[in-house]
């Protein structure tokens, strides 16, 4: 028997992500306020390509990139 989050297609760091931003969002208005600024990603990345630094680029908005990019694959 496979887990749910498995079973939906996710990661497990996909799955405890969902799970930590519903737990944030239940909380009371300051609580919550401080738990989402946790929860905020402030990671950049570079490629490398023959020993050159490529274009720094936002972690987060590189996610929703390839997120849309792979549902875009799924519906056709």
């Amino acid at each position: 028997m496979a887990f749910a989050w498995q079973a939906a297609g996710i990661s497990y760091n996909r799955m405890l992500a969902i799970a930590a931003r519903t737990v944030r969002r239940s909380l009371k208005d300051d609580k919550r306020i401080v738990a989402e600024r946790r929860g905020e990603m402030e990671l950049r990345f570079a490629k490398w390509d023959n020993g050159k630094q490529g274009e720094n680029k936002s972690l987060a908005t590189a996610n929703q990139q390839a997120a849309v990019e792979s549902a875009g694959k799924e519906s056709s």
